[in-house]
């Protein structure tokens, strides 16, 4: 391995949503620094099906309809 080239790799705590703690190693901070999540695996419906659901695709729907309401591409043309 060359000397001088690779990140300083240390151990940092990681606090999650819901309190829990762990110590990990990583390039990122300073040794001792805390990372608190703002979104983890225990709260993101990503990674986590119980998750409370923050949004409606149906709303989503709706604000890209009207978002882009006004360009040609999305009216409905009938072809001859």
């Amino acid at each position: 391995m060359k000397e001088g080239i690779h990140p300083d790799y240390h151990e940092i705590k990681i606090v999650m949503n819901n309190g829990t703690e762990f110590m990990t190693r990583s390039c990122w901070g300073k040794p001792g620094d805390v990372m608190k999540l703002d979104v983890d695996p225990t709260t993101h419906q990503a990674w986590n099906p119980n998750a409370e659901r923050n949004f409606s695709k149906a709303g989503q729907v709706e604000k890209f309809r009207n978002k882009f309401a006004g360009l040609e591409s999305f009216t409905t043309k009938k072809k001859a």
